[in-house]
């Protein structure tokens, strides 16, 4: 889940049901009233991001975890004219100090797979017209098994996509229904195997554990998900044989469906205890498969991290594309209108549709480069950390260093400061011991 995060608040609690950099990108509240342009791009300052962000808003059902932006019920016109907007969105950074080279790009939703084939094509032929992608090391869509086939597949991969999300999230037919998903678990093996046809050598599924059960039902003794149902999705999705996984802990939005049954107890919600568990076991039995923890929920073979998802994590600046899509630039962060007519509207009228700019101090910056390399298995690298923001952190965060370290939270050694193994359950809250501090300053 970028890195404006949905709300700082949001970053004290268990791991988010999607990566917290995307959930930045995608999931913010619609609106009530259009806000006016508050940024004009000839101000930002001369820049490379490395990072490009996509939303495509358009799903066909709207899961009941996921509060990402998204629409259901548009046809093949208005997914046509988003993808003009899109391209014409990304003309208007042509014009500005910003130089339009990115070493990846990430297309992300809602549902991107959703697009028409037509569509999509036309979609990665325009950005080849309008973006130099002559140093693209990594181009990423995320697809649902439901709704990619291996023509679809081919497409992307004739059109530059090296890499793959898939959507998996439980190989449970009952966890499936459970979350809204519309697809069975052998569509995600048809998935994989029509990727790798198609050319794919770059694969990742996404699982979610802590899913809740019926309410009134005790299927393992302790109500939702068990180890054993668990286990059995990490295995299936071990079996796939690809060389990154995503396993993240079921988060209950605010104003999701899931969270209004929770609230009104027509679920049974996995105790928080099973879920430490959960992420303890996903830990080791990656690990023994060679599959390395790289960041709280991430997994991979050496060498086959997410580029992208690492660059949000490090700090990196990116261009976000399509509504609710955030952009850094530098410290500079905005967000595009989370609502897809007030979006087409600004563009179409050669607007930058963005909102909520912030210009971030540099302690404020600092401490929001500490809460994002914490999530990282590497942690916060002192010299690097000091040569991107001129503070040491040591010095800057010398009280929570010493806090945290006391009691078993974090490791500080001489080249990096790190969570401890016992700690990863606690990341978000122990990142926002350093981000707080630097927002108070």
């Amino acid at each position: 889940c970028r890195v404006t995060p949905r709300s700082r608040a949001a970053l004290v609690g268990r791991p988010p049901a999607r990566p917290l950099l995307r959930c930045a990108v995608s999931s913010l509240p619609v609106l009530d009233r259009p806000s006016p342009p508050s940024l004009d791009l000839s101000d930002l300052p001369p820049l490379r991001p490395a990072g490009l962000y996509v939303h495509v808003p358009f799903c066909f059902h709207k899961c009941h975890y996921c509060d990402f932006y998204s629409i259901t019920r548009q046809g093949p016109q208005r997914m046509s004219r988003f993808v003009d907007l899109v391209l014409r969105e990304a003309d208007l950074w042509r014009d500005s100090p910003i130089e339009l080279r990115p070493e990846t790009i990430f297309f992300g939703g809602g549902t991107p797979s959703l697009l028409p084939v037509g569509e999509m094509a036309r979609l990665l032929a325009g950005l080849r017209e309008r973006v130099d992608l002559a140093g693209v090391r990594e181009w990423t869509v995320e697809v649902n098994p439901a709704t990619a086939d291996a023509d679809y597949l081919r497409t992307m991969r004739s059109g530059g996509v090296d890499r793959v999300s898939i959507g998996a999230q439980s190989f449970d037919p009952a966890e499936l229904a459970m979350l809204e998903r519309h697809h069975l678990p052998a569509d995600v093996e048809r998935a994989v195997n029509w990727a790798r046809a198609a050319g794919f050598e770059r694969i990742s599924v996404d699982l979610i554990y802590g899913i809740p059960g019926p309410s009134g039902t005790l299927r393992t003794g302790r109500g939702g998900q068990g180890m054993e149902s668990w286990l059995r999705s990490l295995e299936a999705a071990l079996a796939l044989g690809t060389e990154h996984m995503s396993c993240y802990g079921l988060t209950y939005e605010p104003n999701t469906p899931l969270a209004v049954r929770r609230r009104l107890g027509r679920l049974t919600p996995v105790e928080e205890e099973m879920e430490v568990a959960m992420l303890r076991q996903t830990r080791h039995r990656l690990a023994e498969a060679g599959l390395r923890a790289y960041e709280v929920s991430n997994y991979a073979i050496p060498g086959r991290e997410s580029l992208h998802n690492l660059g949000y994590w490090s700090g990196d600046s990116y261009v976000g594309l399509g509504p609710s899509a955030a952009s850094h630039i530098e410290g500079r962060r905005f967000r595009n209108q989370p609502h897809l007519g007030r979006w087409e509207s600004a563009v179409a009228a050669g607007l930058l549709p963005a909102i909520e700019y912030e210009h971030l101090s540099p302690v404020q910056r600092a401490g929001e480069l500490a809460m994002l390399n914490l999530r990282l298995q590497r942690g916060i690298v002192v010299d690097d950390f000091r040569r991107r923001t001129g503070f040491c952190p040591r010095d800057l965060f010398s009280d929570q260093i010493a806090r945290l370290a006391g009691v078993g939270l974090l490791d500080d050694t001489k080249e990096a400061i790190r969570l401890t193994d016992n700690a990863w359950h606690l990341a978000d809250a122990v990142a926002a011991e350093f981000l707080g501090t630097a927002f108070e300053q």
